[in-house]
């Protein structure tokens, strides 16, 4: 079969899937509703764009007696889709589940492709989104927003995005000299930065004083309390970084055979790089920022697809997507319908470390 059929073919399946779980995860809860009500609702909460608009917030400056005009982005959203549902099923999907459920669908779809890109990148099969630093540029960013409001006043969020762009730009001045950036240097100087930036989140965490729980909560990945701004967030980032990193698949392929033949067939190496590790940390910081540091699912999720569907970024890349969306609503349905609640990076480590080390164990990891 074609490599475009083969896609095609699979993407197709995954998706169906992903509906499937999407579907029996807005199901589940402390009031458990009837399926066919649920794909009902879900269908009456998808929304098409009507209208857009600039808005403007002003931001206090910290430790100054003025604030600054941040401009916005408001969109109107009309709902085309007006099926028989029950008024308190429909609010119960609507508002309270489906939020979480595509939040967690937009996550795991942004941390598997960054996940796939890294190991590509880096021919390193245990490369993850955060190898250089990513996610511990978000954590001193949310951590200082939560431990020290008066002096970062943007909120987690923003400072968790803004504290992983920045870790990604450091890391890459540090590691790029006369114009490139060996792949050994990236990988040592990230390792570097993320072990510096840990020993500053922890010494935030003792400074955190009442917002300890919640800095803890963040830093083992919690999807809790997500609203769709969340979701407005993170996945217009996490689908145009795909579908920029979707345009570099066969670029990735050639990557693969070492820099010196990439280029020799034509693809400018530096460049290339470049862009796979902006537009990389971009979607990474995106999902970060509105979840926290939640791991395995970019480090396991492309493996699996590897077994499956072969080493061919044009297959990979989507079909990681499409499963790494399914992997995390998945693990985040597990993680609320326990006796007690817990963090989604808890049950994502749960079920990832083992599956890593059956495939160990198999000799199903090996080098790209």
């Amino acid at each position: 079969m074609r490599t475009g059929a083969r896609t095609i073919v699979w993407s197709a399946a995954l998706t169906a899937l992903l509906g499937a779980v999407v579907v029996v995860s807005a199901a589940i809860g402390p009031v458990s509703l009837d399926y066919a009500n649920v794909a009902k609702a879900t269908v009456n909460t998808l929304a098409v764009p009507a209208s857009a608009g600039l808005s403007v917030s002003s931001v206090s400056l910290p430790l100054l007696p003025v604030s600054v005009p941040v401009p916005g982005f408001d969109v109107g959203y009309v709902h085309p889709f007006s099926l028989a549902v029950p008024e308190t099923d429909q609010r119960i999907v609507g508002k309270l589940r489906l939020p979480r459920i595509a939040l967690a669908g937009a996550v795991g779809f942004a941390l598997a492709s960054a996940g796939t890109v890294m190991q590509g990148f880096f021919r390193n099969p245990m490369a993850d989104p955060s190898i250089i630093g990513v996610s511990s540029g978000a954590a001193v960013g949310a951590v200082a927003a939560l431990a020290l409001p008066g002096v970062v006043p943007i909120g987690p969020r923003w400072a968790a995005f803004a504290g992983a762009l920045a870790t990604a730009f450091l890391v890459y001045a540090i590691a790029t000299e006369d114009g490139r950036t060996p792949v050994a240097t990236l990988l040592l100087a990230g390792v570097a930065v993320q072990t510096l930036l840990g020993a500053v989140v922890s010494y935030l965490l003792v400074l955190s004083g009442d917002q300890l729980r919640e800095a803890m909560y963040w830093l083992m990945g919690n999807l809790h309390a997500s609203t769709w701004s969340d979701v407005e967030f993170a996945l217009p980032v996490a689908v145009l970084g795909f579908a920029a990193l979707s345009a570099f698949a066969q670029d990735l392929n050639v990557l693969l055979l070492g820099e010196e033949d990439a280029t020799h067939l034509g693809v400018e190496v530096e460049r290339t790089k470049r862009l796979l590790l902006a537009l990389s940390s971009l979607i990474t910081a995106a999902a970060v920022a509105v979840a926290g540091v939640i791991g395995f699912v970019g480090l396991v999720v492309p493996h699996m697809m590897r077994l499956l569907v072969g080493p061919d970024h044009r297959i990979l890349l989507p079909t990681s997507a499409l499963a790494g969306a399914s992997f995390l609503v998945t693990a985040d349905t597990l993680a609320r319908s326990g006796p007690a609640e817990v963090p989604v990076g808890i049950v994502t480590a749960a079920i990832g470390a083992p599956f890593f080390l059956f495939l160990l164990r198999r000799r199903e990891v090996s080098a790209l």
